[in-house]
């Protein structure tokens, strides 16, 4: 299907080392469905200071997106979880026991806010026609990867299956090994603002 789009938001940055570090999130115009991948950041929290979190206009009418899709629960991806009660939450299944049980790993008031309803997966899952769900092990041992299957060669919104390019030059983990053996056309990551080109 080549009718996919993705379109990147900037919802806030962090501090990583001395420098800001961007939060995007991605919203995909599916034929069948409007898709978000992740949800950025809801507030400052006391749980995410040392990362000095200044955050930007979340520009994304709730009401018009018809999935959500968590890459995985960590603090800047689930952090806005809470607009979208009542729509389907997509994340794998050792990923949300993971953010509900170790101590530290997430601010669990935002993976679990009133009205959230969770479409548990575990492994692959195609989630419409031309898009499928592959678990992506690495950052977080429940990461999972959205793969557009258009053309030739996919596309894909990766979270943080890197934080930047040089881990998908080089890949190491799991998930970056699969995002290479894909032959991805591109791949977009939270945190650089432009698409890395594969091939």
């Amino acid at each position: 299907m080549t009718n996919i789009t993705v379109t990147p938001y900037l919802v806030a940055d962090l501090l990583a080392g001395n420098e800001r570090m961007p939060v995007n999130v991605h919203v995909i115009d599916h034929p069948d469905a409007r898709i978000l991948v992740d949800t950025g950041i809801r507030d400052l929290h006391p749980l995410a200071a040392d990362m000095d979190p200044r955050l930007y206009p979340f520009d994304i009418d709730p009401h018009s997106i018809d999935i959500v899709v968590n890459t995985h629960l960590h603090f800047d991806h689930c952090g806005n979880n809470h607009l979208f009660a009542g729509k389907p939450i997509y994340v794998q299944r050792r990923e949300l026991e993971d953010a509900r049980r170790i101590k530290d790993y997430t601010i669990p008031e935002w993976v679990d806010p009133a009205g959230i309803s969770y479409q548990v997966i575990e492994g692959q899952h195609q989630l419409l026609p031309g898009i499928r769900l592959l678990p992506a092990p690495g950052h977080s041992d429940g990461l999972q990867i959205l793969v557009i299957d258009s053309g030739e060669h996919p596309t894909i919104v990766g979270g943080d299956v890197a934080v930047w390019f040089g881990e998908l030059e080089e890949p190491a983990s799991e998930g970056q090994k699969l995002v290479r053996a894909l032959e991805p056309e591109m791949v977009w990551l939270t945190h650089v603002s432009e698409p890395w080109h594969g091939r």
